[in-house]
C-alpha cells in the first residue's frame, strides 16, 4: 500500500485537491482521496511530490506502425504532400520498423500515456502491443478512393481484422477520412460497423478537402492522379456535413480527428450526431500545416475536445505534455484543469473507458502522474515542466 500527496491533486471528480492524499493498493488500485483541507497530517508513509498528480494520459490519436518515418518527412508539405511522402517511403525493413514501435510505444508509457486508440493499416503494430504495458484501442482504418476495388479493399482489412481476433485485441473498422473512401466502399464499411464502440476519422485537416469533395479539383485530385490511384469515376460524399451523418455509423462515439480547418457552420452541422468528440494534435498540424485547430471556435460551439499525438512522421515526441503546453502556448486563455480533462477523463469517455481510467476515485486504476517545473502559483504549464510515472 502507497499514500501519494503533492501540492495539488487533479481528481477529474470536483475541484483539485490541495496537499489531499491517494492511498493505493498493491496494484495501483485506489483505495481512497483524502481531502486535508490543505494541511496533511506528517506521517512518514505518506510520498510527498513538489508538483501536481493527475490521471494517466489517454491518447485518443495515434499512428505506432509510421514510428520508423521519424524525421524523415519535411515540415510544411500541406495534408496533399504529407500524403504522397508518407506513401513513397512507407515501406522498410521489417527489423527497422518493429524497432521504432518498441521505441515510441516505450516512449508513450514512460511520457504517462496508459491508454490509446492506435491506428491501424496493417497488422505491423499487433507484436509490440502484446507486450505493451499499454492499453491499446485497435482502429483498423478503411480507404480507397476507386469505387471499382471496394471489395477487394474490404478484404484486404478483414485480413488485418483477423489477426487481431486471434490475439483477442479490441478492435473496431473505421474509415480514413472523407476525401480517401469512395462512397461504395464507405457504405460497405457502414454496415458492419453497426455495432462500433468508437469511430475515428481524419476530419477537416487540410483547406483543400472541401474543394476536393465539392468539385473533384485540387491538390488532392492532382495527388491520385499523378500517383495512379484516380479511377475513370469519382464517388466522395459532398461534403463534410454528410460524411459524418450519412456515411458513418451512428453507434458509439465518434471521434473527429485534427480539425484544423474546421469552422462553426460545419461544428454546428455535425453536433447533431450523439457522442461526439473533437480530437486535437497540435504539433502534428503545426508540421504539416503550420497552424493549429480553431479552439476558440470549437470551445465556443460546445465542443468535447480530446488530445492525441498522430505520428512519429509529422511529431518529434510521443508525449502528451508536449501537445497541452502547445495549445496553452497557442491559447493563452486556456485553464490547466480543462487542458488535463481534455487529456485524460475526456479521452477516456470518448474511448469507453471511463470506467477505469481518466478519474482519480476510489476503485479504479488509472495510472498517476507527477507534473513538475511548472507554475504552481498560476497553475501554468512552461517549457521546462515534465512528467514521471508514480503509479
Amino acid at each position: 500500500m502507497r499514500k501519494l500527496s503533492a501540492q495539488y491533486i487533479f481528481t477529474n471528480n470536483g475541484p483539485p485537491l490541495k496537499r489531499g492524499v491517494i492511498t493505493l493498493d498493491d496494484n495501483g488500485i485506489i483505495i481512497e482521496v483524502t481531502y486535508t483541507g490543505g494541511n496533511p497530517a506528517e506521517k512518514e508513509s505518506v510520498e510527498y511530490f513538489n508538483g501536481v498528480i493527475i490521471p494517466g494520459f489517454v491518447n485518443c490519436h495515434s499512428h505506432l506502425e509510421l514510428s520508423h518515418l521519424k524525421g524523415r518527412i519535411p515540415e510544411g508539405l500541406g495534408l496533399p504532400g504529407f500524403i504522397k511522402a508518407i506513401r513513397e517511403i512507407r515501406t522498410d525493413e521489417p527489423e527497422k520498423i518493429f524497432r521504432t514501435m518498441v521505441k515510441t510505444d516505450s516512449g508513450m508509457y514512460d511520457e504517462g500515456i496508459v491508454l490509446c486508440a492506435d491506428i491501424c493499416n496493417t497488422a505491423n503494430s499487433f507484436q509490440v502491443k502484446k507486450e505493451s504495458r499499454i492499453h491499446y484501442i485497435n482502429l483498423i482504418e478503411v480507404f480507397g478512393i476507386d469505387p471499382g476495388k471496394a471489395d477487394k479493399r474490404m478484404e484486404e482489412f478483414m485480413n488485418v481484422a483477423e489477426t487481431a481476433q486471434k490475439l483477442n485485441f479490441q478492435f473496431s473498422f473505421v474509415p480514413h477520412s472523407a476525401y480517401s473512401v469512395s462512397l461504395p466502399l464507405l457504405r460497405k464499411l457502414k454496415e458492419i460497423c453497426s455495432e462500433n464502440k468508437v469511430t475515428s476519422v481524419h476530419f477537416m485537416e487540410s483547406q483543400y478537402e472541401k474543394l476536393f469533395l465539392s468539385e473533384h479539383k485540387g491538390p488532392f485530385f492532382s495527388y491520385y492522379r499523378e500517383s495512379g490511384l484516380l479511377a475513370s469515376e469519382i464517388l466522395t460524399p459532398a461534403d463534410h456535413i454528410s460524411f459524418v451523418l450519412d456515411e458513418i455509423t451512428g453507434s458509439g462515439n465518434l471521434i473527429l480527428v485534427h480539425n484544423t480547418f474546421a469552422d462553426a457552420e460545419t461544428i454546428r452541422a455535425v453536433k447533431v450526431r450523439n457522442d461526439l468528440y473533437w480530437c486535437l494534435c497540435p504539433r502534428s498540424n503545426i508540421y504539416i500545416e503550420g497552424r493549429v485547430p480553431p479552439v476558440d471556435t470549437m470551445l465556443n460551439e460546445g465542443c468535447e475536445i480530446v488530445i492525441g499525438t498522430d505520428s512519429m512522421a509529422s511529431n518529434n515526441t510521443p508525449g502528451i505534455l508536449t501537445e497541452l503546453y502547445t495549445l496553452q502556448e497557442h491559447f493563452p486563455f486556456l485553464k490547466f484543469s480543462d487542458l488535463i480533462r481534455w487529456a485524460t477523463l475526456n479521452g477516456a469517455r470518448a474511448l469507453g473507458m471511463d470506467n477505469l481510467y481518466g478519474i482519480i476515485e476510489t476503485g479504479k486504476k488509472p495510472g498517476l502522474l507527477l507534473i513538475e517545473k511548472m507554475d504552481l502559483p498560476g497553475l501554468k504549464l512552461t517549457q521546462e515542466s515534465v512528467v514521471r510515472r508514480l503509479a
